[in-house]
């Protein structure tokens, strides 16, 4: 409540733009994500844009659904 969807697009286009540079600034996607003192080896960067893209195409999926109950209309 009380945040517009305008605001929670600029909000998400400036996370994207921060990640992009992080990305951008990263020489090896092997390396280590930083991880604060947790059990067993810290994942790789590939392995954590791995799990996003995984992450993306699931929930991607997950609004089809929802957009299906709502309208009725399907995707592709």
């Amino acid at each position: 409540a009380g945040v517009s969807v305008a605001d929670v697009v600029a909000r998400y286009r400036a996370a994207v733009d921060r990640a992009n540079g992080v990305l951008d600034a990263c020489a090896d996607l092997g390396a280590p994500l930083p991880r604060p003192g947790g059990p067993g080896g810290a994942p790789s960067v590939r392995w954590a844009l791995t799990h996003m893209i995984e992450e993306t195409g699931r929930h991607a999926g997950h609004a089809d659904i929802l957009r299906e109950l709502i309208d009725g209309s399907t995707g592709r």
